[in-house]
């Protein structure tokens, strides 16, 4: 097991090397063993912040890093959810990106020195199989080495998007001999299209025996709340801080004055802005936030349909150490969203926090 293994757990290499290890997954889960643990932070980070990078990631080592890579792909698909797949290999594909692209441009400034952990342009063309399809173009007197290359035109339409816009259309692209011109950055945005596309092969797979999904069970069921069905927060469309649950109310006080939130606290406020179907711009307003931080994440809580991940159910908050049970509001409702939603049809009258906002700023301007 090498360190550019653990780095990139989907590589051909890196499977091979846990096969020969011989190592027992199910004898892991069934031990408590660290990769179990980081598997589950995997995971749920992939959830909840669109990365598979550990929070701490001295915590553990080459092994850890490298095993947590199946047990993750077990625990997916025990959850069984096309959101939760598409969501995963998501993540793994934006930390491969971060890693390669940081990987490639140091290569260039340090030339022919490597580093074991790290991989070269080659050795990632070679693993996608597009070792042959990439053709450096000659610079032109003025241009920057390696910017430009020609990629075949079947490898170019196996990974691009069309949702990436008109400026990936074929149709607006120069075509020679069969190969596309394409930017560097451009191919390093195909190279994670192509991680994405394997890590999602062959997710959720069957086959897990059901001894390990018993021992599974408590991570199953935390991963599963950040899965919860939504339909709670369908109809709330109303912003109003003074009737927000009490550790929820909390979390955006600590926000608003400029407290740091740890990951757990961010995602379970985001989440719940979310679930008032605020947008992006809105939840700054509101939270004080940073704002690349709220885009980012929003980006992972939200899609056409509005937040795919509500918050945590009060329980998990309470695993987190957010909520205390203040007030004893779960008698309310186990569910923030729940809670919320009761606390406004109780009330005689409530004024959306928009509507405050837009109020004041008409008497200042008077």
């Amino acid at each position: 097991m090498e360190p550019r293994h653990a780095r990139y757990p989907f590589f051909a290499s890196a499977r091979e090397a846990v096969r020969a290890s011989g190592v027992d997954l199910a004898a892991l889960v069934a031990d408590g063993d660290d990769a179990v643990d980081r598997g589950r932070e995997r995971v749920e980070r992939a959830l909840t912040e669109g990365t598979v990078e550990p929070e701490d990631a001295g915590a553990w080592d080459t092994r850890d890093e490298l095993l947590s890579y199946p047990i993750a792909r077990i625990l997916v698909s025990l959850l069984d959810s096309h959101a939760a797949v598409e969501k995963y290999a998501q993540a793994e594909a934006a930390t491969a990106y971060r890693r390669f692209t940081e990987d490639l441009d140091r290569a260039r400034d340090d030339g022919a020195r490597r580093e074991p952990a790290r991989v070269d342009r080659d050795a990632l063309l070679r693993e996608f199989d597009l070792a042959g399809a990439v053709r450096i173009e000659d610079p032109k007197p003025g241009q920057v080495a390696g910017r430009w290359l020609w990629l075949d035109v079947g490898a170019y339409l196996s990974y691009v998007d069309p949702d990436w816009g008109d400026d990936w259309r074929l149709v607006n692209r120069e075509l020679v001999d069969g190969e596309v011109r394409t930017e560097r950055e451009e191919l390093y945005r195909l190279l994670r299209e192509a991680v994405e596309d394997r890590v999602a092969e062959g997710l959720p797979f069957e086959g897990v025996g059901e001894e390990l999904a018993d021992e599974l069970e408590t991570e199953i069921s935390d991963l599963r709340d950040l899965l919860a069905d939504r339909s709670v927060a369908a109809d709330l469309d109303v912003v109003a801080p003074e009737y927000f649950p009490p550790c929820i109310a909390k979390l955006l006080g600590r926000a608003q004055g400029g407290d740091e939130l740890d990951p757990h606290e961010r995602f379970s406020l985001l989440a719940f802005l979310a679930g008032l179907n605020l947008d992006a711009e809105e939840a700054v307003a509101l939270s004080g936030l940073d704002p690349e931080l709220v885009a980012d994440r929003f980006a992972y809580l939200r899609d056409d349909s509005g937040a795919q991940y509500p918050p945590p159910s009060c329980r998990t908050l309470g695993e987190y150490g957010i909520c205390g049970n203040e007030d004893n509001h779960r008698s309310v409702a186990p569910h923030p969203l729940e809670y919320y939603s009761r606390k406004l049809r109780e009330a005689d009258e409530v004024v959306d926090w928009r509507e405050r906002t837009d109020s004041d700023a008409g008497d200042a301007a008077a």
